[in-house]
């Protein structure tokens, strides 16, 4: 194909709030779409959604395969990836594919196109994009990994409330304006409150938020010696995921070529001037597809030490843009050539 025509693009969860991100960083990223193939629940078919200015009609999964797409973007969750996902690649498509279904299967690669895009290999039809909170944190740990060594990390994580999806974001409002949630996703009130539990809890007493950091990390950087354990907390934030990080090296470092290695690493801007006030928050990051990272201070206790304060948009970096970042990478290696 020549790529300068465009592209069929398919978009599971057309309607959801990471589909609806997609399109609108398709869009915003110029990529080259010839045909968009929005897809949704049977609920959703029929409705249209907005692309480039045009109403585009919500279709059935089925249709979309039938219009053979050069690639699907999933974000529909796990059930639907687990059943779908096969049998877009069975047809030759591409799927990338933002569910957690895929991510450790040894065939499928996990890529952040700036970390890992080198593990994608031509065979491969089924791509995973990391969990939200792995992604903003390995861009931040590649660079200083390739020159330290990182042994050990322990991050918190300020998760926002959209990383549940629509019907949190629901609940908060509900909340806020004094209401009794109608179809509450939280088994405590998320307004004025942090929640310590992002998805279920699973092996001793973690989260599976908590070990997908674990496992994921591992399989992104190529490297299981590395192990950084996760507390996840969900908080009534809407602007995107925050992360206090503490890492330990094998080797040592100098602040300023720490500083200098996050800032030369593309997509990370450094934002550290504590004395003017000056650090990362989800409201700076919202809408945004760079990973913020502040505070940046040896630790006081282990002189390899290391503590950062990670932050990026859930929904963008997190995300939908990492997903059009992997198409991207795809598209300038010659995929559809």
């Amino acid at each position: 194909m020549n790529k300068e025509q465009g592209l069929v693009v398919a978009v599971i969860g057309a309607t959801g709030l990471v589909g609806k991100t997609m399109l609108k960083v398709l869009e915003e990223h110029a990529f080259p779409v010839r045909l968009l193939l929005p897809v949704g629940s049977s609920r959703s078919v029929g409705f249209t959604v907005t692309f480039q200015g045009d109403e585009v009609e919500v279709m059935t999964m089925e249709a979309a395969i039938s219009h053979s797409p050069d690639v699907a973007l999933f974000s529909a969750g796990g059930a639907v990836s687990e059943q779908w996902a096969p049998q877009f690649a069975k047809a030759g498509i591409t799927v990338i594919d933002n569910s957690s279904v895929w991510r450790m299967d040894g065939n499928c690669p996990l890529v952040v196109p700036e970390v890992n895009g080198h593990h994608i290999l031509p065979h491969h039809r089924i791509i995973a994009n990391p969990n939200c909170t792995t992604m903003q944190l390995m861009m931040a740990l590649k660079p200083l990994h390739d020159i330290y060594q990182i042994t050990r990390g322990i991050v918190s994580t300020y998760q926002s409330i959209t990383g549940t999806g629509t019907a949190a974001v629901v609940q908060l409002e509900e909340e806020r304006r004094g209401e009794e949630p109608s179809a509450p996703v939280y088994p405590h009130p998320i307004d004025m409150n942090c929640l310590p539990h992002c998805d279920v809890f699973v092996e001793e007493g973690y989260t599976k938020e908590e070990m997908k950091v674990w496992h994921e990390t591992k399989k992104i950087l190529g490297d299981d010696a590395v192990s950084i354990s996760c507390t996840a907390v969900r908080v009534p934030v809407q602007g995107g995921h925050s992360e206090s990080v503490y890492l330990e090296f094998e080797r040592e470092f100098e602040l300023q070529d720490v500083r200098t290695a996050l800032s030369d690493f593309p997509g990370v801007v450094v934002i550290d001037d504590p004395q003017t006030n000056a650090y990362p928050t989800p409201r700076m990051a919202h809408g945004k597809d760079a990973v913020f990272v502040g505070r940046i201070r040896r630790d006081l206790a282990n002189p390899r030490g290391l503590h950062l304060w990670i932050v990026a948009d859930n929904l963008r970096k997190g995300a939908a843009t990492n997903t059009v970042q992997i198409a991207r990478y795809l598209l300038d290696s010659g995929r559809w050539d």
